[in-house]
Parts: structure tokens; C-alpha cells; sequence
């Protein structure tokens, strides 16, 4: 029905005249003069802050005072009705107490993301350094590297909070396991093995969070978050969506992969976020599991706030029906420890849930306290940020030269060179003269980010990356990705006939792999591996693949085809990918990065996704999941890279046993006398072993470079039990470092073995056990036996 409204057209015409002399005459009591030239310093334009004069006066601004007693004192001031307020990601000023509004949600995966409503480009920030996607970053498996990664974003995050474009609170990283090759959020994760996610996790977040950087005085530069705790891997897949997904997991497998990397994020990382996930496990949603959630706070030392991801408070009683009402789910999640919800659910139903009497005021009060100690230890109780440690940061700490240099580097060092045959690659610039480049990719500098980007400073495409080393030519090939038609076929085809190299760039983007959308297919999409075989045939000599996308890709009838000489896996390269990609071609950098996936055959995808277990079952036909336990055919297997260098190693110093002598007890030290048997193999429980750290031992090895080209080179030293075991890994990464190598020279690296961490494998039970006898140590084609004994 159409509503007709009884108009007054002389009160009309009278306002329309007053709001024209309004405008006219300008009044200054309503038309205040402002500027819209930058400001000389970013708080000069918005001075608003908390615990600005006349406010400055209350304890919770004292900063001579313990963290936790401003905390509980801003707690004790507030109204239950604005204490709910604030406990939603979009935080509520209270103008009485002069506390700022404040967003908790900005993201910074691989740089700062435009995602979340905390951060915007629109300010005089434009653009941020976008590194590469997290995965790539990863086979670079150089710890440093991340940590540096970790430390540029923090500093940016922080110069975009000052400019008033960003929160501090950024949720970021991602540490799930990369369990499954289809999951479309794989690309964002430091991929499928625990200790590899474990450690990108420590170092990024210590990066970030700049704790060392504040001196003695305690607080942080920026907020981490590890996410999503946990067992979370699947978007969209059959009938099982991540919002109502049910993820069935083993204690074995609970402990042995997917809790690791949480447990190293917050106890050796000290991340002050933990994000609980949208999936159940085991019958419980994350966000509403008292034993999962306390667990953090209890044995790892947890001292941060836990967010929901967004929306999960509602997925608990809209998608899961776990809960029967809505304030149920309030009051299961708020139970259960959860501090802060993205979303709206606490916002709207927290004061039902307590007139029912299913939560009580302390559980809000607790919230409150968790989420303000963060807010204070990143100083935003401190009265004027541009007094604080951070608070000189600005526009000009974005995008500076220095991060852009570090967006280069980790491109590089985490390319991954498949296939060279017959040393095609690096080209030589005395020989080559012309280079045709192909792909739908190849032009598309947006392509190079994955998801969870912003606005890129200076992207380069691989096309323009070329420019400086060699006459290039391009030719998309087809359409998009997608790769529907092959009406771009022959102009591929023909300038691959007239050119003396030829580049294709062939694989995913994130129509293909997203969050919300798995893969449904390991192989190239559409009429991608037909553009690759006509273009190959045209050519007078082998051609150069690169695969761009996260997940692992089918390329077995590239890996084979002698057209095919060179393979390079770029991953999502971020801004710099265009000239990273170039330098490796033509030899300015040597290759050195390792995979940090399993590449399967698209076979695999008859493997239910669903199915979480890592163990193969062979009564019911299930290979089992990751390099550490996966029993069936690879394409290439985690940890394999080439180099353009030939490196060799020797193994140094290593001892042939090791004696474990005792034990702990109620009464103290104890001779270790017994052990305990599984599968007729002895073993000793892990948390029963006092000496641990007097076991420890170094491994020396010996690298050597034979070629006339320096290499920055990976090694990874693996290990496994020689004797079988239930349950137990068919190999395990034990340790990796990166060096760099001189020409025709050898360096000696140690690398440090604690058996009660890496010997020991978890039981049934979700016990860490340390067996008894023979353990290998596996360094490419060499083996070391060592005994542990009684």
C-alpha cells in the first residue's frame, strides 16, 4: 500500500527559505570552520582519546597503577547497560566517563586488510606494504623472516591506529592446519605441519606485538589474535557448511595437530587474543566449550581476551540448534569464558540471559576486566597517544622503503622451483632476447594477494616485472581463470612461436579459493592444462610454468612433459611478486623454497573432507592426512624445492644413544626403573621424565655448495621411531633453519634435538610417550640411528 502523506507546502517553502539563508550567512555556531589539508600530526585532526582532560582524573588513567586495578576500576564505574554495550566488536563510547568508541576488529594476515570495518584506506594512508599470502611467506621456512613480516605490520598497524584509519586489535594469524588440499582458507595458514605452525605462529605474533620494543614498562605495540581455535578447516563442502560444522576429532589427533600451534601461540608467542571458531568439536561449539576455552587460561597461561569469529554467537543457536534460544547462546558462550562477541548476539540478548538468571553480573564484570587489560597494555587508557612509546608513528611509517624491500625478500625466498630440466632456468640475457609471457594471471597485479589484502603500495604484475630484463610480449590466453573458452588460444600460440622463451602462468585465484568457498577439484581449472599443452607444442623450446594459488594443484602431466622445463610455485607473491618472480628467472636470486604442503593427486578428492582423522584406516580404504601420516601417491611431497645450486650434507657430530636415568614421583627424583609397553614397544610417559632438559643434545652438520652460484638454502632435519609404533608419524619434521651458502664452499650448522619433545609421539590417549630404542634422523638422502635407554 502506497501511503499518502497530508503536505503542508507553505511550511514547506518557509523551511526551504531559511535553510537557504543558512547556507548563505554561515553561522559559526552551526557551519564550524574545519580543514581538510593533512594535519602536521595525525591527532592534531581527531584529538579525541580516553582519559583526555576533564576525564584524566580517575584511577583507571593512573598509569602508576597495576594493570589489573585500572582495569577492575573501569569496571566498577560503569552501568550494567553500558557495561553490555561493550561487548560487541563496535565497542560504545560513554561520553560520562570520556571513553572513546573503539572497533576490535582490523585484520593483518599478510599485511593490513581492508576486511574488517576496523581499518580504512581512505584516510591520508591510502595503501599499506602487502607481503606475500601466508602460506608462501611460510616455505620460505625462515624464522626470522616471519618475525621481521610480523614486526613491519605491527609498526604499520600501529602508524594506521595514530592516523585514526585502524584499530590495535588486529586478528591475525591464522594457525589451523592446511589439513585438507580442497580448503579454501588453506592460502592463509603456515600449512600442514603442527611444528611449522607453531612456530610462524610464535614469531609473527612476537613480532607484531612489539613487547620488546616497550622496554621494561610492559604493554604492546599492537594486539595478536590466534585463530580459530580450534580444528577449524573446511568452508564449504557437500552438505557440511563451516557455520553448522561438527568436526569429530580424536584425543590423539586433538593433541598431537591441531592444538599445538595455539598452545605456542599464547605460551611462547604471548598472544593477548584467542578467536574461538564458528565449528563444534565433538558435539560442543568452540565458543560455548568451558573445557576448551579454560584450558587456554589454565595450563598455557592465557592472559588475553577471547573473541568469537564473527557471527559464531549466532551460529550457535541459528546453524548448530545448539542452543534453544538466543540468549542461551549468550549465556552458554559467556559461561564458558568468551570475552567479546563480533557480532551482534551480546549486544542485543545479554540483558535477557540476565533477568533469567542464567548469567549473573561477575561474568560480565570478568569480560570487561579481560578486554581492558589489553586496551591498557596498548596503552589507550594512557590519556594522549602521541606521548606513548608508538605515538610518533604515522603516515610516513607506511609503505616505507625498508617494508617494501622486506615484501621483496619474502617473495623470493619463498618461491619453490618444481622442475628444472636440464637447467632451463636461470635465462641467460646473452641468449634470450625475447620473452613471451601467457596466462589470464599474468597481467593482473590484484591477483597476487590472496585474501585478507588491502590496498597494495606499489604492486608490480609478472608482465611489468619483466619489463627491465627483457623485451616481453603478452597474451592472456583466456578469459579469466576460469578458463571457460579457448578463444584466446591462438594468439598465445602465436607469440610463443616468436619467441626465444616462453612463460605461461597458470593455477587458482580466489574465485577458486576463498573464505566461504572450497575447492571441489585438485586440477587447473577449465581449459588451463589445454592452454599450457598448445602453447608447450607451439614452442621451439621448453617452456616455463608458473603455478599461482595457495592449495596444492594436480600438475602431474606438466611434471612429466619434457615441453615443460621449469615448474615454479609463486603462491600469492603480493606486491613485489612481479619482480621477485622476474629475478629468479633470470638468476638474480637462486630458489630455495620448500614446500610446506603435500601436493596430492585430484584422486584425493574422493577422500571425504569431512572426515577429520590424520591416521590412514586401510579397513575402510581412508589414506590418512599431511606428509606425517598420508599413506597413498604424491605429486610432490612436503618439503620438496629445488635450487639452481647442487648442495650436499654430512653429518658431523651426532651421538649413537642416549640414557634417560630418571623420573618424578609424589616423593620427588626417582631412579627410572620401568616403563610401559604399547604394541611390544617400551616407552616412558614424557611428563614422568625430570631430565628432559639434561637429554637435549646438538646435531652438527655440514653444508655444502658445489655450484658457482651462492644459494640461501633450507635444511630440514626429520626424524621418526625405526620400530612400528600405533599411531605414530611415518616421519615428523624435527627442525629447519636457512642459511645462506658461497659458492664452492661448506658451513657447518647446529641444529639443537630435545628428545622428550622431538622423539615422543602421542597415544590413544592424548599422552605425549617417549619410545624406547632405535630413532632415526633423516637429512635428505642421509640416516642417523640413535638408541634411547634406560
Amino acid at each position: 500500500m502506497v501511503q499518502k502523506w497530508p503536505w503542508n507546502w507553505n511550511a514547506i517553502i518557509v523551511t526551504l527559505i531559511f535553510l537557504k539563508l543558512l547556507i548563505i550567512f554561515k553561522p559559526k555556531s552551526l557551519f564550524p570552520i574545519t580543514s581538510t589539508a593533512p594535519s602536521s600530526h595525525p591527532f592534531k585532526s581527531n584529538p579525541s582519546f580516553s582519559c583526555a582532560p576533564p576525564h584524566h582524573s580517575y584511577p583507571f588513567c593512573n598509569t602508576s597503577l597495576p594493570i589489573k586495578t585500572r582495569a577492575q576500576s573501569l569496571v566498577s564505574l560503569l552501568t550494567l547497560h553500558e557495561k553490555i554495550q561493550l561487548l560487541s566488536n563496535n565497542a560504545s563510547a560513554i561520553p560520562r566517563l570520556g571513553l572513546s568508541a573503539y572497533e576490535w576488529w582490523s585484520e593483518s594476515l599478510h599485511g593490513i586488510a581492508s576486511n574488517g570495518p576496523g581499518v580504512s584506506f581512505s584516510g591520508p594512508i591510502r595503501a599499506a606494504t602487502s607481503f606475500p599470502q601466508v602460506l608462501l611467506t611460510t616455505a620460505s621456512f625462515n624464522k626470522s623472516l616471519w618475525f621481521l613480516v610480523g614486526r613491519a605490520i605491527g609498526f604499520e598497524g600501529r602508524a594506521m591506529y595514530n592516523e585514526g584509519q585502524s584499530g590495535l586489535t588486529f586478528w591475525a594469524p591464522n594457525i589451523n592446519i592446511f589439513r585438507d588440499p580442497r580448503w579454501g582458507r588453506g592460502q592463509e595458514t603456515s600449512g600442514e605441519d603442527p611444528m611449522v605452525a607453531s612456530a610462524y605462529a610464535v614469531e609473527y605474533v612476537k613480532g607484531l606485538q612489539g613487547e620488546d620494543l616497550v622496554g621494561g614498562d610492559g604493554g604492546f605495540m599492537v594486539s595478536a589474535c590466534c585463530k580459530h581455535y580450534t580444528a577449524y578447516d573446511l568452508e564449504n563442502w557437500g552438505d557440511f557448511r563451516s557455520f553448522s560444522f561438527n568436526a569429530m576429532v580424536s584425543k590423539q589427533d586433538m593433541e598431537d595437530t591441531y592444538q599445538p600451534p595455539f598452545q605456542s601461540c599464547i605460551e611462547e608467542g604471548g598472544a593477548t587474543c584467542l578467536m574461538c571458531s564458528y565449528n563444534r568439536v565433538n558435539g560442543v561449539p568452540s565458543c560455548a566449550d568451558l573445557d576448551l576455552l579454560q584450558r587456554a587460561r589454565r595450563d598455557w597461561g592465557f592472559k588475553g581476551y577471547i573473541t568469537s569469529d564473527c557471527d559464531a554467537v549466532a551460529v550457535i543457536y541459528e546453524d548448530h540448534k545448539y542452543a534453544k534460544a538466543p540468549e542461551d547462546a549468550v549465556a552458554d558462550v559467556i559461561k564458558a569464558g568468551m570475552d567479546i562477541n563480533c557480532g551482534t548476539y551480546l549486544s542485543r540478548y545479554t540483558q535477557l540471559a540476565l533477568e533469567q538468571g542464567q548469567i549473573q553480573e561477575e561474568d560480565i564484570n570478568r569480560a570487561l576486566s579481560n578486554l581492558f587489560s589489553v586496551q591498557l597494555l596498548l596503552g589507550l587508557f594512557n590519556g594522549d597517544p602521541s606521548r606513548g612509546h608508538f605515538g610518533k608513528l604515522g603516515r610516513e611509517d607506511v609503505c616505507t622503503l625498508e617494508h617494501k624491500k622486506l615484501a621483496i625478500d619474502a617473495a623470493r625466498q619463498g618461491i619453490v622451483l618444481l622442475k628444472n630440466d636440464k637447467n632451463l632456468l636461470p635465462l641467460k640475457r646473452t641468449t634470450i632476447t625475447s620473452l613471451a609471457i601467457i596466462g589470464p594471471s599474468a597481467n593482473d597485479s590484484s591477483q597476487l594477494g590472496g585474501d585478507y589484502t588491502g590496498v597494495p603500495c606499489n604492486p608490480i604484475s609478472l608482465f611489468e616485472g619483466l619489463q627491465p630484463y627483457i623485451k616481453a610480449t603478452y597474451a592472456s590466453g583466456c578469459g579469466g581463470t576460469r578458463c571457460n573458452s579457448s578463444d584466446g588460444f591462438a594468439e598465445a600460440i602465436q607469440i610463443s612461436r616468436e619467441a626465444d622463451a616462453v612463460v605461461v602462468v597458470a593455477g587458482l585465484d580466489l574465485s577458486q579459493e576463498d573464505e566461504g568457498r572450497d575447492r571441489t577439484s585438485l586440477l587447473l581449472p577449465g581449459k588451463q592444462m589445454d592452454l599450457i599443452s598448445a602453447v608447450s607444442s607451439a614452442s621451439e623450446r621448453p617452456i616455463i610454468l608458473i603455478l599461482l594459488g595457495g592449495g596444492p594443484i594436480d600438475v602431474s602431466f606438466a611434471k612429466v612433459n619434457p615441453q615443460i622445463g621449469s615448474i615454479l610455485w609463486i603462491g600469492y607473491p603480493g606486491e613485489a611478486g612481479g619482480q621477485a618472480v622476474a629475478e629468479i628467472i633470470f638468476g638474480e636470486f637462486n630458489p630455495g623454497g620448500r614446500l610446506p604442503i603435500t601436493w596430492y593427486p585430484d584422486s584425493f578428492i574422493s577422500v571425504p573432507m569431512n572426515d577429520m582423522s590424520l591416521r590412514p584406516d586401510p579397513s575402510r580404504g581412508y589414506p590418512g592426512r599431511t606428509y606425517r601420516f598420508y599413506t597413498g601417491e604424491v605429486v610432490y611431497e612436503f618439503g620438496y624445492g629445488l635450487t639452481y645450486s647442487n648442495i650436499t650434507y654430512k653429518f658431523i657430530s651426532v651421538p649413537d644413544n642416549i640414557t634417560v636415568s630418571n623420573t618424578t614421583s609424589k616423593s620427588g627424583l626417582r631412579k627410572l626403573t620401568t616403563h610401559k609397553t604399547l604394541d611390544g614397544i617400551d616407552y616412558i610417559d614424557v611428563n614422568e621424565i625430570a631430565s628432559c632438559n639434561l637429554l637435549k643434545f646438538e646435531v652438527q652438520i655440514s653444508v655444502f655448495n658445489h655450484a658457482d652460484m651462492d644459494a640461501s638454502h633450507v635444511i630440514m632435519l626429520f626424524g621418526r621411531a625405526s620400530t612400528s609404533i600405533r599411531g605414530a608419524p611415518r616421519k615428523t619434521l624435527i627442525e629447519f633453519t636457512r642459511v645462506h651458502t658461497e659458492s664452492l664452499n661448506a658451513i657447518q650448522v647446529n641444529i639443537g634435538i630435545d628428545p622428550c619433545k622431538h622423539f615422543s609421539i602421542v597415544n590413544d590417549d592424548g599422552v605425549k610417550i617417549l619410545p624406547l630404542g632405535n630413532h632415526l634422523l633423516m637429512l635428505e638422502g642421509l640416516e642417523h640411528s640413535i638408541s634411547i635407554e634406560l
